[in-house]
């Protein structure tokens, strides 16, 4: 049997796979800022548009679900290319639609097989020390929120400057060409014996007898259903008055996210040495600032920029803790306890994206403050509880 090796002092591996997790993770939000493009493109209603963004949660919840377990049994190796390679042919499929109904489409089978970052971050856990966990996924969140930023930027921009669909391409060959190099990159790393019914009987098991857990994945899910509520209503809101943006400046905007996102190696450094709980609560108070300071966004553009990049931040804070105590949990079932986290996580997105929609459409700006500062409350709660119950905990397994 092959020995795992420890990448954590391997550079050009770690950015190969922090890339990675940047672009399948930032193919699902391709479609967030040409929203009115797609409306317009297909003769539809901004309603119908607008559920390409929760369609692609949906799916990706879904093969966090029933792919991500696979993780933990199968050659990650090769499984990790495979899985960048079929998003890849989603992302073509929604470059060819010639209607809205085959985008999402596409956008199902982009969902689906995106999900290879959340196989190359327990990955990545198994393949280092202990005490370097923390940083090492804070460096691939890192890169992984930054794609996601960055997707919406660039989609954004490309629809100005040539044609919507033209990011779906460019995106499509990157990945086949990073896949195609990782599957020689990447090292051997443990794998466990058991049928894939097998997993997710063992998966209902953890979701039982871990009640941390359970606890942490509501906080985060909260957090990210908090932040899809602006993802859902960006190009709405602000091609609206008194803004008027066009694709390309609602796409830029998201850089304003980018502090936040890079923050997230930082976290993980400093969730290693025990402070993790306080970073969490820090997490949770940014993004309830944040809805207090998007209902006066109306004022001024700088405001809802303010806003925006305090949201991520916190959601950077609360993901980043989160998953430093979960990948502690049991060290032999790491990508089922990313499966069953995750799931609820982008879960709680695909629900944030649906109730920010409906609060748009129903009341205006004020009701979508009021969704997205619900939300944020709903994980500070599970925060807390997190806190009461496990505040005695060391920090080597906290």
């Amino acid at each position: 049997m092959q020995e795992t090796s420890d990448i954590s002092q391997n550079k050009k591996l770690l950015w190969l796979m922090a890339l990675a997790c940047g672009l399948t993770a930032g193919a699902n939000y391709f479609c967030q800022p040409l929203i009115n493009s797609i409306q317009h493109a297909f003769g539809v209603t901004t309603a119908q548009a607008q559920l390409t963004v929760t369609f692609a949660q949906m799916s990706y919840a879904l093969g966090l679900l029933l792919i991500v377990p696979l993780g933990d049994i199968v050659n990650k190796t090769k499984f990790i290319p495979l899985l960048m390679a079929l998003a890849g042919v989603g992302l073509l499929i929604c470059a060819i639609s010639v209607n809205l109904t085959m985008l999402w489409i596409g956008t199902v089978i982009t969902g689906l097989f995106s999900v290879a970052a959340q196989v190359l971050i327990p990955f990545a856990t198994m393949t280092v020390r202990p005490e370097k966990i923390g940083e090492v996924v804070g460096f691939l969140m890192s890169g992984l929120l930054v794609g996601i930023l960055l997707s919406t930027s660039l989609s954004g921009l490309l629809s100005q400057l040539v044609h919507w669909k033209l990011i779906y391409v460019v995106s499509a060959v990157l990945i086949f060409i990073l896949a195609f190099k990782l599957k020689s990159e990447l090292p051997y790393a443990m794998r466990i014996r058991m049928k894939y019914s097998d997993v997710f009987k063992s998966m209902a098991e953890l979701l039982v007898s871990e009640k941390r857990l359970s606890i942490r994945a509501y906080a985060g899910a909260g957090a990210f259903a908090s932040m899809s509520v602006i993802f859902s209503t960006i190009a709405v809101y602000l091609s609206s008055a008194p803004f008027h943006l066009q694709d390309m400046w609602i796409g830029l905007v998201s850089l304003v996210g980018v502090f936040g996102a890079l923050s997230s190696q930082f976290v993980g450094k400093y969730a290693d040495r025990g402070y993790g709980t306080l970073f969490t609560f820090l997490g949770c108070g940014f993004l309830i600032l944040s809805w207090v300071i998007f209902y006066f966004s109306s004022a001024g553009l700088g405001l809802y920029l303010v806003g925006f990049a305090t949201t991520n931040l916190g959601l950077a804070f609360v993901h980043s803790c989160n998953q430093n105590i979960i990948f502690r949990i049991r060290p032999n079932a790491k990508s089922r306890l990313n499966a069953i986290y995750m799931t609820l996580y982008f879960g709680g997105a695909a629900t944030g994206s649906a109730i920010g929609t409906y609060a748009w459409n129903h009341g205006g700006w004020v009701y979508t403050c009021m969704a997205g500062l619900a939300l944020a409350i709903f994980a500070t709660f599970f925060a807390l509880l997190d806190y009461l119950l496990y505040r005695n905990k060391k920090p080597n397994v906290a």
